[in-house]
């Protein structure tokens, strides 16, 4: 969603990297780069059909947060209509020129090849390539993703009415969420932690094009996938990033977005008609009840992805039936230090949601497929092993203490994944203008909130 939905999450209100962002819009492009790019919904914007970004996808993810490496095949040519502008186009063949040199140099305008990719929620993204006539003069990339801040629509709208103020802080920590981001993205690039980046400009940054398909959403139970997915974790959260190392990402989010949908006003009947069953869960006192019990839930604080969801996780081309090294994790956009139990929870919570469903609300939920004890202790184990040094070799009584506590902190956070992406999706319904039932995942969130917790006894 955040990414969930398609990747790309739409307008998000909060910001990356533990930094507390509300409302904040990112940069501004210019006119050439901001045409092909949809306008922001009114503040009282409720067609029904048009709300939040799907989740990548990112739990995109949503997210469902862009599927910035999930690309088609570039035709020989396309359609007039699939076409850039000629200002946008213009701008990519200089950007392409200027920073990734060799052969790309001596590139005429006409020369290049330029796709845009369907499926961006927050960004414009496009995939640039070299024609087949011209051969590469050193190690330059023949192709590559151009991706574009124009499309962030964050959530002004949500603010009107607020002081100038107010206004020029968001303004300040937009443009400071996008700058945190980027140099998050070149630090896990020079890990080889996440696509390299080739060139970063304040409108956006060309990215490595990497062949793959994002996860289908069964897949994420296939005990070899599900293994390196704990894996790939387990090293994320072993980074050390040069980032805010106190965990206020989870709960500073979440009250910012308690604060926003308490003050949502909608105009359509179906929505006021969700919105006002969700705020008789009494909404205040549960976020209070759950930081109380996570609380008094131990968990290592970590450099966290936060949407490790299906479509923010790559299938290499070629890797296929490789038994490892066949993943990559992308879009990080949600990542900051954060609680380890909160990004494993919100992993095993999205094998509950298929973001791909073709009719209206466009997702589905099945709260069986949330991984059974069999199912979590395999990850977890996987985990540890790539985690804990010398885990393997503890004795079993001591394997199964470590294994029962983690079972107990991580299913405790998994009622913070369902209330996080419950108000988030509620606020994407007023603010996005992708066609996606936000309001009926909301309820479908806290549906698995209050089940999860009769589940608990908590």
């Amino acid at each position: 969603m955040k990414t969930k939905f398609c990747n790309g999450g739409g307008a998000d209100p909060s910001s990356p990297l533990g930094f507390l962002l509300g409302c904040a819009p990112g940069p501004v492009l210019p006119p050439a780069l901001t045409q092909s790019a949809p306008s922001p919904p009114s503040s009282n914007a409720d067609a029904e059909g048009k709300e939040l970004g799907l989740r990548g996808q990112g739990h995109q993810q949503q997210p469902p947060p862009p599927q910035p490496l999930v690309l088609p095949p570039t035709p020989p040519s396309l359609p007039a209509e699939e076409q850039p502008d000629p200002r946008t186009r213009r701008k990519a063949y200089l950007w392409c020129r200027e920073f990734l040199r060799g052969a790309w140099r001596g590139l005429r305008e006409d020369q290049l090849r330029i796709t845009p990719i369907r499926g961006g929620l927050s960004n414009m993204l496009f995939q640039c390539s070299l024609p087949d006539t011209i051969e590469t003069v050193a190690d330059e990339p023949r192709t590559i993703l151009l991706r574009l801040y124009g499309a962030i629509l964050q959530m002004r709208s949500c603010n009107k009415g607020g002081s100038g103020q107010a206004q020029k802080e968001n303004d300040l920590q937009g443009a400071e969420a996008v700058v945190l981001e980027s140099v998050m993205f070149a630090i896990l690039a020079e890990r080889a932690l996440g696509p390299k980046l080739y060139g970063i400009f304040p409108q956006g940054r060309l990215e490595e094009f990497i062949p793959s398909r994002k996860l289908d959403t069964e897949e994420l139970s296939m005990p070899d996938i599900s293994a390196e997915i704990a894996e790939k974790m387990a090293k994320f959260h072993g980074m050390k990033m040069p980032f805010n190392k106190e965990p206020k990402w989870l709960f500073g989010t979440m009250e910012k977005y308690l604060n926003q949908v308490m003050r949502i006003k909608f105009t359509r009947e179906s929505r006021v008609r969700k919105l006002n069953k969700i705020l008789s869960y009494n909404l205040p006192q549960e976020m209070k009840n759950l930081r109380s019990l996570l609380e008094a839930t131990p968990s290592p604080v970590v450099f966290c992805h936060n949407d490790c969801q299906e479509g923010n996780i790559l299938l290499l081309d070629g890797r296929e039936d490789s038994e490892k090294q066949k993943l990559m994790l992308i879009d990080f956009e949600y990542s900051s230090y954060n609680y380890r139990g909160f990004d494993i929870a919100n992993h095993f919570c999205e094998w509950m949601f298929d973001y791909v469903h073709e009719k209206y609300p466009f997702f589905k939920a099945n709260f069986m497929n949330y991984p059974t004890r069999k199912q979590q202790l395999h990850f977890i184990t996987s985990y540890l092993a790539a985690s804990q040094s010398g885990f393997e070799n503890l004795s079993h009584e001591d394997k199964s203490k470590i294994e029962d506590d983690m079972l107990v902190e991580v299913n405790r956070f998994a009622l913070a994944s369902h209330f996080f992406w419950g108000l988030w999706s509620i606020i994407q319904a007023k603010i996005s203008s992708i066609e996606f039932g936000y309001m009926d995942y909301a309820l479908s969130r806290f549906d698995a909130y209050f089940e999860q917790k009769r589940k608990l006894k908590v």
